[in-house]
């Protein structure tokens, strides 16, 4: 057994494929979460149940573990900072602050050269009004949301009613002509090496990942400038872990992030049987200061989201060889609710 104990906060289904990927590596786990059934338990070798700002059940898991990470990004970042001053907590913590606000994160995106949607910050209905050349847009909370939470479509102004009162602030985004979605998954270690994973092509349903594949059908230019820009966000970061940068490509073959996830990520799930380090082991390997060893694919695949109550006929499916199915035993089903996804690859 290895000597290292990772903390892992969150206790759903990436928290359970990192403590998979971690078991693998013989590193211990010990997972943290405020969901009194979060199937992770089901992975890890010790579970902490407590809120996220219980002091004393943070200090459990902090006298507990050599390092800790996080299967979500919406934790509270002086809980993180906090954590991170008696054991080191990666990705930075720092790094949440900016993806976990909207506008904090496009700004540093465009800083940096990289072309998102355009976009505005909204405090009022007036300022709606102000950028109406960013109709029809989506109008996005700033903070939190997620899976389509906390969007709302403006076709025109029509749309913005008269007695809104904003309690929060939001992002206009610009509606695009979408021509197709990806993501790149990287992962970057304490020594500077990065492996970035060929883009993902995604198809979402309802604003919630349904379906990815590799190959990504996209030119060999995106191909590059996908990678390439998903390294310089890496490195501009700092980041040490696994993260995906999402894209959009327009009807022109411009390409434009969408949103960074500072975690592993959905669409990455298909690299736990298509290549020989999966985007789980990665994360694990380079937040634990483990060595980055070579990356093979074996297999082109396609990925299935299993939401709510589809998860009961798939439970009852037998699969061939070259289908993986993973059930996330999750107790409740709930619609939309992400219950397992099904791997099947190809030649």
């Amino acid at each position: 057994m290895s000597d290292i104990t990772l903390g892992i906060i969150g206790s759903g289904q990436l928290g359970s494929l990192l403590c998979q990927a971690a078991k693998k590596l013989n590193i211990k786990t010990v997972v943290f979460s405020d969901d009194e059934h979060g199937p992770a338990q089901n992975y890890s070798d010790q579970f902490i149940f407590g809120k996220y700002d219980d002091k004393d059940k943070i200090k459990e898991l902090i006298n507990k573990v050599d390092v800790v990470t996080y299967e979500f990004e919406n934790i509270p970042i002086e809980i993180l900072k906090n954590i991170d001053k008696e054991i080191k907590v990666l990705p930075k913590p720092k790094i949440n602050q900016i993806v976990q606000n909207r506008k904090l994160e496009k700004t540093f995106v465009n800083d940096i050269g990289i072309k998102t949607t355009d976009w505005a910050f909204i405090k009022s209905a007036e300022d709606i009004k102000k950028n109406k050349k960013l109709l029809p847009g989506i109008l996005k909370t700033n903070t939190l949301g997620y899976d389509g939470h906390g969007q709302f479509v403006l076709d025109s102004l029509d749309d913005v009613k008269k007695d809104w009162c904003f309690t929060a602030d939001y992002i206009l985004e610009k509606k695009i002509k979408l021509r197709k979605e990806i993501s790149v998954i990287i992962s970057r270690f304490s020594n500077h090496e990065i492996y970035t994973y060929e883009p993902i092509e995604n198809i979402h349903k309802d604003q919630i990942l349904k379906h990815s594949k590799i190959p990504a059908e996209i030119t060999d230019e995106i191909f590059k400038e996908a990678q390439d820009k998903a390294k310089l966000i890496a490195e501009k970061l700092d980041y040490i872990g696994t993260m995906c940068v999402e894209y959009f490509i327009d009807q022109n073959n411009t390409l434009l992030v969408n949103e960074i996830a500072p975690r592993v990520h959905n669409s990455g799930h298909l690299t736990i049987n298509a290549f020989n380090i999966s985007q789980f082991e990665n994360h694990v390997r380079a937040v634990c200061g483990l060595n980055n060893i070579i990356v093979q694919k074996f297999f082109n695949a396609e990925m299935t989201n299993i939401l709510g109550k589809e998860i009961v006929e798939y439970r009852s499916k037998s699969y061939g060889d070259f289908e993986f199915f993973f059930d996330y035993k999750k107790k409740k089903i709930k619609d939309k609710r992400k219950m397992g996804h099904l791997t099947i690859l190809k030649k």
